[in-house]
C-alpha cells in the first residue's frame, strides 16, 4: 500500500522510519507547507515531494494518508481528502476543542472514508495484556484509578511558534501529552461521566495555556479516580495507570504491566522503554507508531475497524473539554458523550 504523509513537524521522522520498517507498506510522498523543507525531507528519506494536497488527494496511487499537522491546520485537508476518498490516519489531536474534533470525524463518516487516531499507547504489549485481563475479570471489579503523567520540557520547547496556545494546539499539556493516558483509560475502562479539575501554569514556563492539571473524576464502569498531569516535573517519568479492583492491583507504566493479586500471585507482562516523557520528547521508539500504521492497512485491506478510530478518540477530548469547564468554573461537570 502507498501512503502519503501531510505534515513535517516533530513526529514526521518517527512516521517515516515506521513505514519504511513495516512489510507491505510504501512511502510515497511528503508534504508540507514550507515548499523548501518538504524538498529537503523528501531528499533526505528518498521519496517524492509533493507540491499540494490537492496533488495528493487525485493520485489514484495513494492508497491512504498520515496526517500529522497540528490541530489547527486539518480542516481544509481533511475536507479535500475526504471528498477525494482517501483513507486518513491522524496524528492526535483531532482538533483543538471537541465540537470541532466532532466536525472532523462527521466530514469523514459523510464521505464513507475511515479515519484512525495515531494513539499509539492502546497498541503495546503491556496495554493489550491489561485489556484482557479487564474483559475476563481477572481484576475483578474496578474500584480506583490513578492516572500520572509526570513529564519535563524545556521553556524551548513552548518558545516553539504557537506551541501551547489555544489557538495552534487547544491548548497545554492535557491535550498535547497527557491524552495519550486518558484515551488509553477510557479504552481499556469505558467513559467517564463527571469531573471537577483544576488546570493551572506553573513558575516553571511561560505559555498561554497550562502546564499542570489535576482531576478527580468518576467513570461509568463506577470506578472514582485522580488524574495528576504535567510537564512541569524535571526530569520527566514515564506516564502510569494504577487500578484496584477487587481481585488484583495492576500497574502500567514504561511499557510493563504488574498485576499484583490479593491472593499473592503476581505477573509481568512486556518490556520498559522511554516514553519521551523528558527534555527530548522524541526519546521513545518507532515501534508502536509502526503497530499502528500496519494495523490501519490492515483494517483497510479486510474492511474491519481500526484499533482507534476517530469517533472512539472523542471521549478523550469530551472529557479535557469538561476540564476545562471545571477549572474555570470550580464546579464539577458532566462529561459529555460523543458518538
Amino acid at each position: 500500500m502507498n501512503i502519503a504523509l501531510i505534515g513535517l513537524g516533530m513526529v514526521a521522522a518517527t512516521h517515516v522510519q515506521a513505514v519504511q520498517s513495516a512489510e507491505k507498506l510504501h512511502l510515497s510522498g511528503v508534504w508540507g507547507r514550507d515548499s523548501a523543507k518538504t524538498a529537503d525531507f523528501a531528499a533526505r528519506h528518498a521519496t517524492r515531494a509533493f507540491a499540494s494536497v490537492q496533488e495528493i488527494a487525485q493520485d489514484p496511487a495513494i492508497d491512504f494518508v498520515i496526517l500529522a499537522t497540528p490541530p489547527n491546520a486539518r480542516r481544509d485537508i481533511v475536507q479535500e481528502l475526504a471528498a477525494a476518498g482517501k483513507p486518513i490516519l491522524m496524528e492526535k489531536p483531532i482538533e483543538r476543542d471537541v465540537q470541532a474534533a466532532s466536525d472532523l470525524v462527521q466530514i469523514c463518516a459523510q464521505a464513507g472514508v475511515p479515519l484512525a487516531m495515531m494513539l499509539q499507547h492502546r497498541a503495546r504489549e503491556a496495554s493489550q495484556a491489561l485489556k484482557t485481563a479487564l474483559e475476563t475479570g481477572a481484576l475483578g471489579e474496578i474500584c480506583t484509578v490513578d492516572l500520572r503523567v509526570p513529564w519535563w520540557r524545556a521553556q524551548s520547547y513552548y518558545d516553539a511558534p504557537g506551541r501551547g496556545t489555544y489557538a495552534r494546539d487547544g491548548g497545554g499539556v492535557m491535550i498535547s501529552q497527557a491524552i495519550h493516558t486518558l484515551d488509553l483509560a477510557i479504552w481499556l475502562l469505558g467513559p467517564v461521566r463527571a469531573v471537577q479539575a483544576m488546570m493551572r501554569q506553573t513558575a516553571l514556563h511561560h505559555l498561554e495555556a497550562e502546564d499542570w492539571a489535576g482531576a478527580l473524576f468518576d467513570m461509568q464502569c463506577g470506578a472514582f479516580g485522580t488524574l495528576l498531569a504535567t510537564t512541569a516535573a524535571y526530569p520527566g517519568g514515564a506516564e502510569t495507570i494504577a487500578l484496584q479492583g477487587t481481585k488484583a492491583a495492576a500497574h502500567l507504566g514504561s511499557g510493563v504491566l504488574e498485576i499484583s493479586y490479593l491472593d499473592g500471585r503476581k505477573t509481568r507482562v512486556g518490556a520498559e522503554g522511554a516514553t519521551g516523557g523528558g527534555a527530548d520528547p522524541m526519546a521513545f521508539t518507532h515501534e508502536w507508531h509502526q503497530s499502528v500504521i500496519e494495523d490501519f492497512a490492515q483494517a483497510l485491506r479486510s474492511g474491519g475497524q481500526p484499533l482507534a478510530t476517530g469517533q472512539s478518540a472523542l471521549a478523550a477530548h469530551a472529557v479535557i473539554d469538561a476540564m476545562q469547564r471545571s477549572s474555570e468554573s470550580g464546579q464539577k461537570q458532566q462529561v459529555q458523550q460523543w458518538g
